[in-house]
């Protein structure tokens, strides 16, 4: 079983727009990057990231790096570093693990910032108010 443990190492985020001015309908941007993968013994490996979050107007920018550490049993660290190497993705496991570790961040970070979350968040369907009709057979036909 692999296991991933994920480290940021650098946090950069700016706001670019006024803080007093309302923030328009925005598009988000969002792009992880596995950079590469190293070999760090025989039953682990180092895999460094990066994510890039970009708002369109350009109202901020988020920017996470990190490394991903990778640890399992030795056959299933040599079959993930030679998919690697053979430019095959990475299992879900590592792109999830990273993945969940980053956005998380990313959202407290534009809470501090002021701006919209990077992740959309659940909508919640409004309540149905009840028919006025009584309840009953409909002879109005």
């Amino acid at each position: 079983m692999i296991r991933v443990n994920v480290s940021i190492t650098n946090v950069s985020a700016d706001r670019f727009w006024e803080i007093r001015k309302p923030i328009p309908p925005i598009q988000i941007n969002t792009n992880l990057n596995l950079v590469g993968m190293e070999k760090k013994s025989e039953n682990s490996l180092e895999v460094p990231f990066v994510l890039t979050i970009n708002y369109n107007p350009s109202i901020a920018q988020i920017n996470l790096k990190g490394k991903a550490y990778v640890v399992g049993d030795k056959g299933e660290i040599e079959k993930v570093y030679g998919e690697f190497e053979e430019k095959k993705p990475p299992p879900p496991v590592i792109v999830q693990s990273i993945s969940n570790v980053v956005f998380i961040e990313s959202v407290l970070i534009s809470r501090t910032l002021s701006i919209p979350p990077p992740i959309p968040l659940p909508q919640i369907p409004a309540a149905k108010l009840p028919s006025k009709k009584p309840s009953g057979r409909d002879y109005s036909a």
